[in-house]
């Protein structure tokens, strides 16, 4: 486990700018504590699922101290979306082995999205799903053997999206509002909005970065004002 979270801050990290914090914690490890009313949010869920919670929030406690903030509360919504604190925004993901979170109290900055997926295929019968008819296009300029991990890149793509865009709109959208368009060479993606939500018109471009490592796939969007 220390391998792998020497991985995330290494390979993760620098997918945000420098007024962004990161977190890490382990979700197989004994629960860390909660604060306040966040026990409500893991009352009537399983072990593993209240694991899960309390290390995204224990990640995001520790990227508020590296931003020189006292831990707190992060609590959620009837959507389950986190409530950050005042003057902060952030996000939080995990798998079965890694919770992260980041987190910036930085003004010029309106959201951020971050998603963590394991590297493992998605079955061709999800690919329409998950992708437009631009983004089948470009996966048909992919080898076949290709095209299945390249699917789950595009699947947690859009997840760190639909994550950031959230906080702004509060419109929750399927696979298929979103073209995305990957440069596997640079690790960067554009996302571009297929309709109208609000205060995000239909072609916004939303810019994003990626990480491919051995055990899983990092995305990364931050949303600026202006």
């Amino acid at each position: 486990m220390i391998q792998q979270r020497f991985c995330l801050a290494e390979y993760a990290r620098p997918l945000f700018s420098d007024r962004v914090a990161m977190g890490w914690a382990d979700p197989k490890a004994p629960m860390p504590r909660l604060m306040g009313d966040e026990v409500l949010a893991i009352e009537q869920v399983a072990a593993r699922r209240a694991r899960e919670f309390a290390a995204g929030r224990a990640a995001a406690r520790s990227a508020m101290e590296q931003l020189g903030h006292m831990p707190r509360p992060v609590l959620h919504g009837d959507d389950r979306a986190p409530i950050w604190p005042a003057g902060m925004t952030g996000s939080i993901t995990h798998t079965d082995h890694d919770a992260l979170a980041v987190v910036t109290d930085d003004p010029a900055i309106l959201a951020l999205g971050l998603d963590m997926e394991p590297t493992a295929p998605l079955e061709p019968n999800l690919w329409p799903v998950i992708c437009t008819q631009n983004d089948l296009l470009w996966l048909a300029g992919l080898g076949p053997t290709q095209r299945g991990n390249f699917v789950k890149l595009l699947f947690s793509a859009k997840e760190a999206v639909y994550k950031a865009q959230y906080q702004i709109s509060r419109c929750m959208l399927d696979f298929h509002a979103l073209d995305l368009t990957p440069d596997l060479a640079s690790g960067r993606f554009v996302a571009t909005l297929r309709q109208d939500v609000p205060h995000l018109p239909e072609g916004t471009r939303f810019d994003g970065r990626f990480s491919i490592l051995a055990n899983s796939i990092i995305t990364a969007v931050e949303i600026h004002r202006g």
